[in-house]
């Protein structure tokens, strides 16, 4: 799990040519209105994590692909999945997570909370690859309390459909 693993992969499928990812996975929603198994397009992600900072220079945030997020949002509509698209928070020390920066990342309008996104978007920008990402809830923060349903039929499903769609996405747009 985390960034630095994750970067290591996708720096290895760059050298061998590949041009175009999608990152799926889990994430944990910080806001109300997100149920475990909702959906979400990243289309960008604050950065909390150290590896980022090794491909791009200080900024808030690393953005996905323009394309490979419109290619996520035409398969999700092509097979009518309600999705919303929006900001994560990816953060590498999940236990350090704080209540202050929990409330400040709801404040903010921040969906989600997740180890990976700004990373592969950095990795992705700094390549100049095509890297979208798609994100179910596993879990919540909504509350301030951390309410996990990793093992969740909701969340199994939501996995398999997002590996679905972002199988579409690569291969039909």
């Amino acid at each position: 799990i985390g960034s630095p693993a994750v970067v290591q992969l996708l720096e290895v499928l760059i050298a061998f040519g590949v041009k175009k990812f999608i990152s799926i996975g889990t994430a944990g929603t910080l806001q109300k209105n997100m149920r475990i198994g909702s959906l979400m397009v990243c289309d960008k992600a604050i950065r909390d994590e150290g590896t980022s900072h090794h491909y791009l220079k200080p900024s808030k945030y690393a953005y996905a692909s323009k394309d490979m997020t419109n290619r996520l949002k035409k398969s999700l509509d092509k097979f009518n999945l309600p999705y919303i698209v929006g900001t994560s928070w990816t953060i590498d020390a999940p236990y350090r997570e704080t209540v202050a920066e929990a409330k400040h990342y709801q404040a903010e309008g921040v969906y989600t909370v997740e180890m990976e996104a700004s990373a592969v978007f950095a990795v992705a920008q700094h390549r100049n690859v095509e890297l979208g990402a798609l994100l179910t809830i596993s879990d919540s923060l909504a509350e301030l309390e951390w309410k996990p349903q990793f093992h969740s039929i909701k969340t199994e499903k939501s996995l398999e459909t997002i590996y679905k769609v972002a199988v579409d996405a690569l291969l039909n747009n």
